[in-house]
């Protein structure tokens, strides 16, 4: 590693010993920026590192609401708004039990790299809560929602900070916080993307982050002499990342063969029958276990980390940080593995990212690969700002060119350091050129 970031690396550990999450995506970072480091040497005399791995703000706040029981619950609300240096914060808001100031520090810092490949005029944010809205009334979810928008409203705005859906946060929830954010400011106007049609959202948003995956994942393949039909595909997780890049797979040739949800997964030697997957998950909300007994011949499995032994040449991990290690790497890698593509944040870990790239396997790291939620994000941006909205096919084309623009700057940027193919690299190094450029253009702030 470059001393330079080296020596920030180490300052941050000293400081925040107990945040594994964003210690990891730091790290991983800082590790590859060596080649831009020894040509920047100014970077250092204007502290680029040691501003960069620092957030903007930190906020946090407690959200208090009242459940179907008339009991009252307490959870804990995030925003941290991490890089303002090339556009307003942009980055979605997280309801997940697992929600730690760790795990939205390393989504924020993740976001400002993504935003800034999409070549969009963006910063990097995050936010959420420890709220759990799964088994949760729509009462329920509407009064936490109105409850954390409480907060959350005196810290956002259209040029300010414009957050947008992850998990947990779907179209019922940025339905809820919208209503909540104009009745306290009786503005209409795009301070959240992910919003429905009728009230200024974007088509193909729902779709963005998947069919994106799959768009950089071509461009990828297309560049190293291979195609993606024909190709045996498995997808972790089933909300709307997993669907949308498993039909946009189907489109594009591919059988999705596994899926999986936080219990367990399917195996459907056939191709997932999304019409029933979707029925399941995003009208019934039901558990993955169900599509077993509703379509012959497929199987389900518990344990959704066993999803990474069914034999695939293609990979699209699409739920969680983490969920693919070393032991599931080594034996995709004998079972035929081409190419891997993160559809969810960080999904790899480190051993597991090493092996796949030593052994050959094409590797799209998620800070490039799954940026079409964001890209898609930045264009209902553009529509609310001028009124407009563009019909799907439109938006689609859009999506699609900037996911192979992404690939082309982190392809270029790879071969520039030296390390033709290395795509982690090559998205780290591209995407942080324009932030360093930016923050050396704006002086010490």
């Amino acid at each position: 590693m470059n001393d330079y970031a080296q020596k920030v690396l180490d300052g941050l550990k000293a400081r925040c010993a107990h945040e594994g999450e964003f210690l990891q995506a730091a790290e991983e970072i800082l590790h590859s920026l060596g080649p831009l480091l020894d040509a920047h040497p100014e970077y250092e005399r204007a502290g680029i590192l040691e501003r960069f791995v620092e957030p903007e703000r930190v906020i946090a706040f407690r959200v208090p609401w009242v459940d179907d029981a008339g009991q009252v619950q307490v959870n804990r609300g995030y925003r941290v708004q991490f890089s303002s240096a090339i556009g307003p914060y942009k980055g979605g808001l997280r309801f997940h039990p697992n929600v730690t100031l760790s795990v939205m520090k390393f989504l924020a810092l993740e976001q400002v790299l993504k935003n800034s490949l999409t070549g969009l005029h963006m910063g990097g944010g995050k936010g959420g809560s420890d709220f759990d809205p799964k088994g949760k009334s729509d009462g329920e979810v509407m009064r936490f929602c109105q409850s954390f928008m409480a907060e959350l409203y005196r810290h956002i705005g259209p040029d300010t900070d414009v957050p947008a859906g992850d998990i947990g946060v779907g179209a019922r929830e940025i339905g809820y916080l919208f209503g909540q954010y104009k009745r306290l400011t009786g503005r209409f106007e795009g301070v959240l993307t992910g919003k429905g049609v009728c009230y200024g959202g974007s088509l193909v948003r729902k779709q963005a982050t998947g069919y994106g995956l799959c768009y950089l994942l071509e461009a990828m393949m297309q560049a190293n002499g291979k195609s993606p039909e024909g190709m045996r595909a498995v997808v972790s997780g089933s909300g709307n990342v997993a669907i949308y890049a498993a039909e946009k797979a189907q489109q594009m040739g591919m059988t999705v063969v596994a899926m999986s949800d936080s219990r367990g997964y399917i195996v459907d030697e056939a191709g997932v029958n999304l019409d029933v997957l979707r029925q399941l998950k995003e009208v019934e909300r039901a558990r993955i276990s169900e599509y077993a007994r509703r379509v012959p011949g497929s199987a389900y499995h518990e344990g959704a980390s066993g999803i990474w032994g069914v034999p695939c040449q293609v990979a699209l991990p699409c739920a969680t940080q983490n969920e693919l290690d070393a032991a599931d790497a080594h034996l995709m890698i004998d079972n035929g593995l081409v190419a891997v593509a993160e559809g969810a944040n960080m999904p790899l870990t480190q051993e597991a990212v090493a092996l796949i790239q030593n052994n050959g396997v094409l590797y799209a790291p998620g800070k490039a690969a799954n940026a079409g939620g964001v890209s898609v994000s930045g264009l209902e941006m553009s529509q609310n700002a001028t009124h407009l909205s563009w019909s799907f096919d439109e938006v689609d084309e859009r999506l699609r060119g900037i996911m192979h623009r992404i690939f082309r700057a982190i392809d270029q940027a790879a071969a520039d350091c030296g390390q033709p193919g290395n795509y982690a690299l090559g998205a780290n190094v591209a995407g942080f050129a324009k932030v360093a450029e930016a923050m050396m253009a704006q002086g010490i702030v």
